[in-house]
């Protein structure tokens, strides 16, 4: 089943939406989806409808509220994808943390305060995976393509629980010394590992377009999957 969410803030002064999708069953766990730039669209709600038919409560926030509800963009579509990089460029990441820390909350509240939380984002949401990983309690998090995480690396030291990050190797937005600088900062912290998919490019697991790169994709949700499963249980 899926609906819309209200979750209020941390500082209780608004709220904001969130896309819901609930399994059939009691959930084993909850999952709290990262947007990318394009906002909570279709291929991040289908990230959502997936994690659901696996057992889990998968939640997606609205990220971009402060800057406009209900942002919905396509990144095939140039005008689309221009909108998406200036809307990155007013995003308040420290807020949008907070509203994470919201969601991960919220879905505590729901399910008791002993079940296990776990974040996955992409692109944006990649980076933000990280940092939810460095400034909260989530219990395991998945990053996927993002960005400037090498920046971030300073914040290592306060990682308490497992981070899983998929690096493409050919992506136009981190280059070579960017993901030189995430494994030697990050191949010897005790709960990091690093996939590197050879020939990808950024976006290459969307649901989605023209960046999917279907075998790829494929094999890094199957160990996303085995992730969560060991670390959510």
């Amino acid at each position: 089943m899926t609906n819309t969410a209200k979750i209020a803030t941390l500082a209780g002064d608004g709220e904001f939406t969130a896309y819901r999708a609930t399994p059939a069953g009691t959930p084993k766990a909850a999952i709290v989806v990262i947007q990318e730039i394009f906002g909570v669209n279709a291929g991040i709600r289908r990230k959502c409808d997936t994690l659901a038919e696996a057992g889990y409560l998968a939640i997606a926030p609205d990220l971009f509220w402060r800057l406009e509800p209900g942002i919905e963009l396509d990144p095939d579509i140039k005008p689309e994808m221009d909108r998406a990089l200036g809307l990155m460029g007013q995003f308040d990441q420290d807020k949008g943390i907070a509203d994470i820390e919201a969601s991960i909350r919220a879905a505590r509240a729901e399910l008791g305060d002993d079940a296990k939380v776990g974040v996955v984002g992409y692109c944006l949401g990649g980076r933000l995976a990280f940092m939810t990983a460095a400034r909260t309690d989530v219990d395991a998090s998945v990053g996927y393509y993002g960005v400037g995480i090498d920046g971030l690396l300073g914040e290592k030291h306060a990682i308490a629980h497992p981070v899983l990050l998929h690096v493409p190797e050919d992506d136009h937005f981190v280059d070579k010394d960017a993901q030189a600088a995430m494994h030697a900062g990050l191949d010897d912290h005790p709960k990091v590992t690093i996939y590197d998919y050879a020939g990808e490019d950024h976006g290459f697991a969307t649901e989605f377009g023209e960046r999917r790169s279907d075998a790829s994709a494929k094999l890094a949700d199957e160990r996303t999957a085995k992730f969560f499963a060991e670390n959510l249980a």
